[in-house]
């Protein structure tokens, strides 16, 4: 954690120190960062993703709880992380109830120089957590099993995971600014479902014209209300409030996402 006082409210908790964790490394790609050598958020969500699936790959339980959804992902950049780099990501559980878990994932880069990006950068650190819940082969919320629970219990004392959302704000009525996202066949995953990452695109796209947000530490927070599946047309609706950006994701006259990315207050 940064020694710094972490400048989001409220803040992430650091790792219990009897929290064991499951640690991996990535290289950081040309396709995971923007025209400025940043890594992107639908970057970052892509390393959470890989994360995810070599963790439960080197778990005992990966086959009798294989399946989870992610309902809310919480990314702060504290430090950016830009190409060339290598992220380390350590990832533990932060609280849990008997069926679903908030998994927190530490991303730090040491960063490196080439001759595209010659300048020293500070190192990267930039944290995350995600509400995921277990289902079953239907998709309907499941309990952990008794051993999977006793593993992730051992390394939080919150066994009270309550659900609660953090982009309460209702989405307004359609505007001129509204517009069409194009959905690509390549955005959607095996499951016939929206890739987590392909919704951190759209809001890159946004983002272009917000470039005071992601200047310095920024909070972005993403809740998937609905699946997104093949076929469909998305509109994206947004507001700019001050330091923040909201966004809706509307399919079929219904909000599928909302988003908020917050830029932390200076000093």
């Amino acid at each position: 954690m940064p020694e710094d006082p972490y400048p989001f409210d409220p803040p992430m908790q650091p790792r219990l120190s009897k929290a064991q964790f499951f640690e991996t490394s990535y290289r950081v790609r040309t396709d995971d960062v923007d025209q400025e050598m940043r890594v992107r958020l639908d970057g970052t969500a892509r390393y959470l993703q890989d994360i995810a699936n070599d963790n439960i790959e080197a778990t005992d339980f990966h086959d009798s709880d294989p399946f989870w959804i992610v309902r809310r992902t919480v990314i702060d950049v504290i430090e950016p992380i830009s190409w060339p780099a290598t992220v380390t990501l350590q990832r533990w559980c932060g609280a849990l109830s008997t069926r679903w878990t908030n998994m927190r994932v530490r991303v730090t880069a040491e960063h490196e120089t080439n001759r595209f990006n010659p300048q020293m950068r500070p190192p990267g650190l930039i944290e995350t957590e995600a509400f995921w819940i277990n289902v079953n082969d239907k998709g309907m919320p499941s309990r952990i099993t008794d051993e999977a629970f006793g593993m992730l219990a051992a390394m939080t004392d919150e066994h009270r995971l309550r659900w609660k959302t953090m982009n309460p704000e209702p989405a307004p009525e359609p505007g001129e600014t509204d517009r069409v996202h194009v959905l690509r066949s390549t955005d959607f995953d095996p499951f016939k479902h929206l890739n987590n990452a392909a919704y951190w695109e759209a809001v890159e796209d946004e983002l272009l014209d917000h470039t005071d947000l992601t200047a310095g530490p920024h909070r972005a927070i993403i809740e998937y209300l609905r699946p997104i599946t093949p076929g469909a047309q998305m509109t994206i609706r947004r507001r700019r409030d001050g330091d923040r950006l909201s966004m809706w994701m509307i399919v079929d006259d219904q909000t599928a996402a909302t988003i908020t990315i917050t830029k932390a207050e200076s000093d």
